[in-house]
């Protein structure tokens, strides 16, 4: 499991990114659940995750509507598959609109650059 914490801060609202090798919708729960023992990402307002997987895009929301389809998005882009990758968000107490998408494309992206850039 790879942790990219405290990436984003926006208007009290917080961001890290987390991935790692997933092939089934069953080690994606188990990846989930996993992040969560973390008592920080437990807490965490959203845990918004897409995988590509045998070809089948899978994502989950957690609240934050619409997050979920931009990160699949991103994942096809990239040709990554068989890989979950999770946007975690700590609400700050005000609402971002449309930036919420940007801060979850900017996250993802960090991520697979990260990815990237490891030997």
């Amino acid at each position: 499991m790879r942790i990219l914490d405290g990436i984003i801060s926006d208007r009290g609202s917080r961001y890290a990114v987390s991935g790692g090798p997933c092939r089934s919708e069953a080690e994606a729960a188990e990846f989930i659940k996993a992040l969560k023992r973390n008592k920080k990402f437990g807490k965490a307002t959203h845990n918004t995750w897409g995988a590509i997987l045998a070809d089948t895009p899978v994502k989950n929301d957690d609240g934050e509507s619409g997050a979920g389809i931009v990160i699949l998005r991103m994942l096809e882009r990239a040709g990554l598959h068989d890989h979950i990758v999770v946007v975690t968000r700590w609400y700050g107490g005000k609402h971002l609109g449309g930036d919420r998408f940007r801060h979850v494309q900017d996250a993802v992206r960090l991520y697979l650059d990260d990815l990237d850039a490891r030997p």
